[in-house]
């Protein structure tokens, strides 16, 4: 994520309780006649339509990666999809392919809560962990059932590689990015998106085979609920490396001498501060600085910069790194706005920058002043920013002047692709290493984002309304649309992943070694 549109109202929202608390039996009836409950095609093309004339409206990113023939065409199916009633679900499936279209890993949709709720609640849950490793699907639990490392071949019935596409509409990518969508079809699609897309099973047939062998066996598992699946997640075989870059696990920045010529930056989120004016920045810079300042008193020659799995947030965290790291002056944009005026498109179906709470009207004031601040005034269709908020950076000593490698994964995002594409761009004597980016190395839709709530569906769509251009030169092996690309593409081995072992640092260590 980037900057959050409204930063500041979560000071004037109120976080009222709703005046209609239901039992959980209620609750329970409620969300299965949601579950239950068939859209007319009326009720379809009415949502369809509110959700195309607010893109056109509200997203400065509709045109980027597709033409307006494209998005035309796209929507032109979508209309003809829902010419007979259907499920909440199969119509969210429909609102999924579109926002995915459009290519910006800050789009996401999701049902109803209410819906939501009710999946959360079924015992339908596959049981077990799985782990995309060389393009398949490898068994990732300690189980007498099937063997770690075991290749799944098949789900209920379904294919490997078609359960891994129809996976792929969940996840939102820059431009046409698969990297994420490729890893996450089997990483991170085991919990509600399966339950989406191929309903509530009480059992599962798994096909395999066994780790050295070609022989297909067949096992039969009982669903779990979500809490048995969580518990079991966690005790996943790859949990010890999963675990080295997990943001929920790890600081949010550390630093360490992996050997005596060798420094280990990790920085695992940009959420470390919400900007320069929280009391926590001022302790991440003095931390920057006093890692700067090591590296040069003790002339270490190689700094690893490990951002592996590091979502994104919120400026001017992600650019503090970077001044240590280039000889050149940059900034965040060379170009910033937002395609309307500082009213909010069609408000009535506004509901707020967090899908937990729906803003009130007081927030809405405030967020209208801060949108006049950051994008005073349209002008030829584009509201350019307020050139206060994308100031220069200059580099900072010590600036670090070895060798650098920086570890890039297929979950870096957003303001962590931000900051290796400034890293590619300027940086002193860098090597990349790791898996293209799933945020772009050139644009993105960041910085602000609005959701907005179906009228009929109640599902919820959410996308950033500022298009920016970032501070990156063209460069020959950096095509349009697609995220960093790194010098080496390094993917977790299997022989690495049974061993657990951390393939890409073991990489950059023998890299450094010249081996």
């Amino acid at each position: 994520m980037r900057k959050v549109l409204f930063l500041l109202l979560l000071v004037h929202q109120g976080w009222a309780q709703s005046t209609k608390h239901l039992s959980n039996a209620n609750q329970s009836i409620d969300s299965l006649s949601i579950y239950n409950r068939q859209l007319n095609p009326g009720e379809m093309k009415q949502d369809l339509q509110v959700f195309l004339d607010i893109r056109k409206k509200a997203n400065s990113g509709l045109y980027r990666y597709r033409t307006p023939k494209q998005i035309d065409s796209i929507y032109q199916w979508a209309f003809r999809q829902v010419r007979q009633p259907m499920s909440t679900v199969a119509f969210y499936k429909i609102i999924l392919q579109l926002t995915d279209f459009e290519g910006s890993c800050h789009n996401y949709t999701e049902p109803d809560a209410a819906l939501v709720g009710y999946f959360n609640r079924q015992r339908g849950f596959f049981p077990f962990a799985l782990k995309y490793i060389d393009g398949n699907m490898i068994f990732n639990s300690k189980t007498p059932d099937i063997p770690v490392g075991s290749r799944i071949m098949s789900i209920n019935g379904v294919a490997d590689k078609d359960l891994m596409q129809s996976f792929y509409k969940y996840m939102t990518s820059d431009g046409f990015i698969r990297t994420q969508k490729q890893s996450g079809s089997v990483n991170r699609s085991y919990g509600l998106r399966y339950l989406y897309e191929y309903g509530i099973n009480d059992s599962f047939v798994i096909r395999f085979t066994a780790p050295g062998t070609t022989q297909q066996q067949t096992v039969t598992v009982p669903a779990v609920s979500l809490e048995e699946q969580k518990a079991n997640l966690m005790r996943r075989h790859s949990a010890p490396v999963d675990s080295l870059i997990d943001y929920n696990v790890q600081p949010k920045y550390s630093f360490k001498m992996v050997n005596p010529s060798t420094g280990l930056l990790s920085l695992r989120i940009f959420s470390m501060a919400s900007d320069a004016a929280d009391p926590a920045f001022p302790v991440y810079v003095a931390f920057l600085d006093s890692v700067f300042q090591a590296l040069s008193h003790n002339n270490i020659p190689h700094l690893i910069l490990d951002i592996r799995g590091n979502p994104g947030g919120s400026d001017p965290t992600f650019e503090q790194p970077m001044m240590y790291l280039t000889d050149t002056s940059f900034k965040e944009n060379t170009l910033a706005y937002t395609i309307f005026d500082n009213g909010i498109p069609y408000e009535k179906y506004f509901w707020g920058v967090s899908t937990a709470e729906r803003l009130d009207s007081a927030g809405k004031v405030a967020g209208k002043a801060f949108l006049k601040d950051y994008f005073p005034a349209l002008h030829n269709g584009r509201n350019m920013q307020n050139p206060k908020y994308n100031p220069v950076y200059h580099p900072k000593s010590p600036g670090f002047k070895g060798k650098l490698y920086l570890l890039i994964d297929e979950n870096v995002a957003s303001a962590a692709s931000h900051l290796a594409s400034l890293v590619k761009a300027y940086a002193r004597n860098v090597t990349i290493v790791g898996v293209e980016t799933v945020g772009g190395y050139y644009v993105h839709n960041g910085h602000a984002s609005m959701i907005y709530e179906l009228p009929h569906s109640k599902i919820k769509t959410k996308f950033s309304i500022v298009y920016v251009e970032q501070d990156a030169p063209v460069k020959p092996d950096q095509p349009e649309g697609r995220g960093i690309i790194p010098d080496y593409t390094v993917w977790p081995s299997f022989s690495d992943f049974m061993q657990n072992r951390d393939t890409q640092m073991e990489y950059v260590l023998k890299l450094i070694e010249g081996k």
